[in-house]
């Protein structure tokens, strides 16, 4: 019998072992909040027990008001409201958001990829790691980061607790940027 402790606040754990527990943490708990699914863009097919079922090509995406090229997708909730919030964001090919940072933890997973994220207060799309599908990343609340599309179509799935704001650096230089 395998008796190691997953989780755990020892100091003397890794720190990345210590965060992977609270993302690992923070999903289970989104997915058990997300069981009655009330709050969607879509039409879901309810059951009448709450289950809701989305198939893919039934989205309804909406455009991001000053974003050109980043659109949306409400999955759950509302990132204005207390709560967990599940969205999806689609970056058309060649489009970047411009230095921003949120006032919340944010967990990024990627639906289809490649996604860039860069995390320095200077926009560089060359320094942008790619992340491919099903890859993750942590935006630790006021870590400032710009993230986008490069040669293709980009989706993330992000949860989060609201309420949250952004935080754009350089607002009036623009949110979001075409690389091409």
């Amino acid at each position: 019998m395998n008796t190691e402790v997953i989780c755990t606040r020892d100091l003397n754990v890794p720190t990345v072992r210590r965060r992977s527990c609270m993302i690992l943490m923070m999903l289970v708990a989104s997915l058990a909040v997300l069981a009655p699914v009330s709050v969607t863009n879509a039409d879901p097919n309810s059951d009448g027990q709450g289950f809701a079922i989305v198939q893919a090509g039934e989205e309804i995406w909406q455009q991001i008001p000053g974003l050109d090229g980043v659109s949306y997708m409400k999955v759950y909730g509302d990132s204005s409201q207390p709560g967990v919030y599940v969205v999806r964001v689609r970056f058309d090919p060649w489009t970047m958001t411009t230095p921003h940072h949120h006032s919340k933890d944010r967990i990024v997973a990627v639906i289809k990829g490649p996604w860039y994220a860069g995390t320095d207060t200077h926009f560089d799309p060359d320094t942008a790691t790619p992340i491919g599908t099903g890859g993750y990343m942590l935006h630790p609340a006021g870590g400032v980061h710009f993230d986008g599309a490069k040669e293709e179509q980009a989706i993330v799935q992000i949860t989060g607790n609201g309420p949250t704001t952004t935080t754009f650096l350089d607002p009036d230089n623009g949110r979001s940027r075409k690389l091409k």
